[in-house]
């Protein structure tokens, strides 16, 4: 029998192309000429695929062309096949039919996001951002904790807890490749709006365009098959197509053909009283239908059954890339005025956001619905918080209660039974204790056991479940299937989702216990990987005077009772502990005060003796010439200095450049070290000495040749140093030489950072008694003289 389609040939296409060509016509207006409604069977054509041989010969004679001269010689063809091919035309014309009544309830259904505190819905083309997937699983990693703490305290990984990374893969591409897909993330981490995404693309016909794409929220499903008494997916999509008057045995022939892109969202959603039923009716829907595409999300702590034949991927945290390709989008979709304002205000939440102090909040923002957070509270001042403890407050309170109330979910788990204030009390437990410890991983039965010491101390009353002072593992698996605040890093194996979290929760444990806790929390004032949680901490207490108190009182017993090493074995104060004024770091900061006292200028008393600090500290230590404490005291010492400073300044500047001088370089640098030397442009010029000017005389001529030049600094180069120095010393009290064993220098270095972490404190926006402030700053850096 001969076959009812026919295609063209190789060299047929080429004729055909060629013909195409010098009609001048497009696709669209052949189809019209032929009479067809579609330009389908025009593409198959020109891509040599079978088409119906009536089309096929109108297509010929629209392009005047003969059709036994450009079709693949005639296959004979048996009933059976001619049958199929009936079949197959038969199931395309429904799957078409069902595709176009369809299209515009998917638009309505996943073609726009409700955001949290957004009054509008948005447009999903003007906010999606791509994913990225991880094909391993970090919660199936057979990794220990060594592994994940490849790091010092000072070059902590905030944004990964840990420097392991997975391979990623574009999300789309991952679809792409297996065709049942089982899509992990935590909570916020975009796994609705990929799905959205994907029944879009399938929609429009850019992504998997054979198919008709059904988006089911398995929570409804759950809901309405329980109401019904039939938990049968094939009926519930039924329901759905009925509409467009499609019979059960159509429905049958697209799900046995293949033709349905399944996208079920929310598994972890599904009431547990109905859990069972609803995963065996994926599974059964999963191996009857096998031809189809599934793609199925879950958050990643409650996924327990594992369905065949189904390839696990987890939805990556956004990379800086990511981040900022959704602001800008956010921010020109929110904003009602125009996109040029959008795009404005984009870039300045970007620039602000890339600023050192802002890290914790770029940590937060690799999760997209903190992300979206941080736009929102950006928007309506366009600056972050002025206390950054309000912004955090905001993100636990979505991931603790609104996320779930928005999406109308109540998780039937006993952890639900703790109030919201036991939830808080037990996260701020764990936090301190082990932030305490130095811990951000811990294994699973380090925190089961945490958690069971603070549920047995609790009231019966409270919890109304008396199982639960049992079930640590499970009140676990609860808070990160839940709230996403505890992450399984890998097996067994658990950190804050955030280490900003930690931190938060830390410092909440201190504030709730204030008066007896906050001297624990002081103990650890030179530890730089407890900055967050002071900043925090006295941004959160109602009144700050305690806390910053405590703190200045550490500092002067840390001048009486110096620990110059971080690590030492004991904290007993002896009597040889007590310093001497022979101790190098003593000299140093009893010039500090000497010298800020000298000086009669307009600036705060602290910031000079920051000022001076820095610039007198020998060239190569860390925080020489460093005036970020001076300017956190004193803004004004960021514009031109006034007089005494300024000179102190170009002194030591001009000390530093001769230092630096080899007989080399000399001939080089001399009209550098002369422009050094060059007081007349400062306001105290007139107060340069002979000394002074009579050293720079002694300079050569710079017209001399290079050899001399470098003869006489080989001569006289140490002596003439040695004469500014002296010089300096003089006339200024600066420039001398301080030799800072290693314990000094991390002595000072310490001792500095605590002054300069009081500082933070104090310009946090803390509650703060103004005379306290006053008493506070007028300590900073300030050393008692002391007799010999």
């Amino acid at each position: 029998m001969a076959s009812r389609s026919l295609q063209a040939s190789e060299q047929g296409i080429k004729r055909a192309r060629q013909a195409f060509e010098r009609k001048g016509w497009t696709q669209e207006y052949l189809a019209g000429e032929v009479g067809i409604e579609t330009r389908q069977p025009i593409w198959k054509f020109f891509k040599g695929k079978p088409v119906d041989r009536h089309i096929f010969n109108e297509i010929c004679f629209s392009l005047d062309l003969e059709p036994e001269e450009i079709t693949v010689p005639p296959k004979v063809t048996t009933l059976v096949e001619e049958e199929f091919q009936d079949g197959a035309s038969k199931i395309e014309a429904i799957a078409t039919k069902v595709r176009l009544q369809h299209c515009d309830k998917i638009q309505d259904q996943c073609g726009t996001l409700r955001l949290l505190d957004i009054a509008r819905p948005i447009n999903l083309d003007d906010l999606y951002v791509d994913v990225n997937v991880l094909e391993e699983i970090t919660n199936q990693r057979w990794l220990g904790i060594s592994d994940l703490e490849g790091f010092g305290s000072e070059e902590f990984d905030r944004l990964g807890l840990g420097k392991i990374r997975g391979a990623r893969l574009p999300g789309l591409e991952a679809v792409e490749r297996y065709a049942k897909l089982m899509v992990l993330g935590k909570p916020g981490a975009g796994k609705t709006t990929f799905l959205q995404y994907l029944a879009i693309q399938c929609n429009q016909g850019n992504f998997q365009a054979g198919r008709i794409p059904v988006f089911i929220r398995l929570k409804n499903f759950a809901e309405d098959a329980a109401d019904e008494g039939n938990f049968d997916l094939r009926h519930y999509l039924h329901q759905e197509f009925e509409c467009y008057s499609i019979s059960p045995q159509e429905l049958e022939l697209l799900l046995s053909y293949g033709k349905i892109l399944m996208l079920l969202d929310g598994l972890d959603e599904v009431p547990e009283v109905v859990n069972t039923q609803v995963i065996q009716q994926i599974r059964k829907f999963s191996d009857k239908y096998y031809k189809n595409h599934l793609v199925l999300t879950c958050r990643i702590a409650a996924q327990e059954y594992r369905f065949r034949g189904f390839t696990e991927v987890e939805i990556a945290d956004f990379k800086p890339a990511q981040i900022e390709n959704f602001a800008k989008k956010w921010f020109v979709a929110l904003t009602k005025n125009s996109e040029e304002s959008g795009s404005k205000k984009a870039s300045l939440f970007l620039e602000q956001m890339a600023l050192p102090e802002n890290q914790p909040i770029r940590e937060l923002a690799a999760t997209p619905v903190l992300l979206n957070l941080t736009c929102l509270v950006f928007q309506s001042k366009a600056q972050f918080p002025a206390k950054r403890s309000d912004l955090y407050k905001q993100g636990l309170d979505i991931l603790l209660i609104r996320w779930d109330e928005a999406r109308g979910v109540k998780r039937d788990h006993i952890y639900r039974n703790l109030s919201l204030s036991n939830k808080l009390e037990l996260l701020s437990q764990l936090a301190a204790i082990t932030f305490e410890q130095g811990t951000y991983f811990f294994e699973e039965n380090t925190i089961g056991e945490l958690i069971a010491d603070y549920l047995q101390k609790l009231p019966r009353t409270e919890v109304n479940a008396p199982s639960l002072e049992l079930d640590s593992t499970a009140v676990v698996k609860s808070i990160e299937a839940q709230h996403g605040l505890l992450v399984e890093r890998a097996r067994q194996i658990y950190s804050f989702s955030h280490l900003t979290f930690q931190e938060y929760f830390t410092a909440r444990y201190f504030v709730i216990g204030a008066s007896s806790s906050l001297p624990k929390l002081v103990a650890h004032l030179r530890e730089k990987r407890w900055r967050e949680v002071f900043l925090l901490t006295a941004q959160m207490l109602p009144k700050a005077d305690m806390l910053l108190q405590l703190m200045q009182q550490a500092l002067e017993r840390l001048i009486e009772f110096p620990v110059y090493l971080s690590k030492s074995t004991s904290g007993v104060k002896r009597k040889s502990d007590q310093i001497t004024i022979n101790e190098i770091w003593y000299k140093f900061l009893s010039w500090v005060s000497e010298k800020s006292l000298a000086l009669a200028t307009s600036y705060k008393s602290a910031a000079v003796r920051a000022f001076y600090f820095t610039l007198a500290l020998p060239p190569k230590h860390p925080l020489a010439g460093n005036q970020a404490l001076a300017l956190l005291i004193e803004h004004q010492l960021g514009g031109e200095l006034d007089g005494e400073l300024s000179l102190d300044l170009a002194l030591v500047h001009a000390l530093g450049v001769a230092l630096a001088l080899t007989p080399e370089l000399f001939p080089d640098r001399l009209n550098a070290l002369s422009l050094a030397l060059d007081f007349d442009h400062l306001t105290v010029a007139e107060s340069i000495t002979d000394s002074l000017t009579e050293v720079k005389q002694q300079l050569p001529e710079q017209d001399q040749d290079r050899d001399s030049l470098k003869e006489w600094w080989q001569v006289n180069g140490t002596a003439w140093v040695s004469q500014l120095r002296a010089a300096m010393i003089g006339q200024r009290n600066i420039g001398h030489e301080w030799h800072l064993d290693q314990k000094s220098q991390q002595f000072l270095e310490e001792y500095y950072y605590a002054n300069k972490l009081i500082v933070e404190c104090l310009n946090s926006n803390c509650q703060l008694t103004s005379v306290v402030q006053q008493e506070i700053e007028e300590k900073l850096l300030l050393l008692a003289c002391r007799e010999s």
